[in-house]
């Protein structure tokens, strides 16, 4: 990879060569991004699509890196982040929002305008494209609920819009983790509510979250799918696994779904502590537990 040459033909986006992603994913933990961007608008993205597919080099977006796991020899060729793109629009009942604003913001945005819909959201922290490649959800909603459409570029550059038949929603799912683009915006319908009944609701799903969730230490979020027939803490807490450390890696004794780093942990603690936990609840239960976390990068 030729740095001087990339800086020059994408000037003036803003990149980073050789970057430590434990600098930015929720579980601080990951090896470098070859080249980490930072476009600041559609046309940036579609600039850096373009070199990509120019130069034939390998890209990949990582939205917020919440739900997350990079491995620790990090990500070959181009990391796109898009925390600079997260512009909000509120019309009516309709919210537009940029893929790099953050779901919870824009919540927020969404109580502050008296329209219900979006509080199942309140605590869960990834971006507004994030939320749309797995179809986020908490507390019996998901994105799917209020999703009215999204602005994707594809892997050959072009601008398209999904809607929600388009993106083949399901649990933790979208079609975007069969085909390769970048959710650019989304645009939700909601409905006019009652403000002190949305907020509400909103403080006592974050007090619920607060207080189950082990949100004093980085972690991935939730590690597993939910099983059919299964709750995925009970099976682990079942396994007599809760509180299990793997290296700086340890299963939380406050939610047994959350894996935490207590002591700088490494991307190999925690895949390696996945897979025993895996193991484990099939020997046991014959249950396959499936992530929920994506795991993504090169070995050591």
């Amino acid at each position: 990879m030729n740095n001087e040459k990339i800086t020059s033909d994408l000037k003036p986006i803003k990149l980073l060569f050789n970057e430590p992603l434990s600098n930015f994913t929720y579980t601080k933990t990951g090896g470098p991004a070859d080249c980490l961007l930072f476009p600041k608008s559609t046309e940036e993205v579609k600039q850096i699509i373009d070199y990509c597919n120019e130069e034939n080099l390998p890209w990949l977006c990582l939205g917020n890196a919440s739900n997350l796991i990079v491995r620790d020899g990090g990500i070959e060729g181009f990391v796109i982040m898009l925390s600079d793109i997260n512009q909000v629009t509120i019309t009516d009942t309709t919210i537009k929002a940029d893929a790099g604003a953050k779901l919870i913001d824009v919540t927020y945005d969404a109580l502050a305008k008296d329209l219900t819909g979006l509080e199942f959201a309140c605590g869960i922290p990834g971006s507004i494209g994030g939320a749309a490649y797995m179809n986020a959800g908490a507390y019996g909603g998901e994105l799917v609920d209020v999703f009215e459409s999204a602005e994707i570029i594809l892997e050959d550059g072009s601008l398209v819009t999904y809607t929600k038949e388009d993106m083949d929603f399901s649990y933790r799912h979208s079609v975007l983790q069969t085909i390769k683009g970048i959710v650019l915006n989304v645009t939700f319908q909601l409905k006019k509510g009652n403000h002190a009944d949305i907020k509400a609701q909103m403080d006592e799903l974050t007090h619920l979250r607060e207080s189950k969730q082990p949100l004093e230490y980085p972690s991935c979020g939730s590690v597993f799918k939910r099983p059919e027939g299964h709750f995925t803490g009970k099976l682990i807490q079942d396994a007599k696994l809760q509180g299990l450390k793997w290296g700086g890696a340890q299963i939380s004794a406050k939610h047994a779904g959350f894996i935490v780093n207590i002591d700088k942990a490494t991307a190999t603690d925690y895949v390696e502590l996945i897979k025993h936990i895996q193991k484990t609840i099939l020997e046991t239960f014959d249950v396959v537990l499936e992530t929920e976390v994506r795991i993504i990068g090169r070995e050591k």
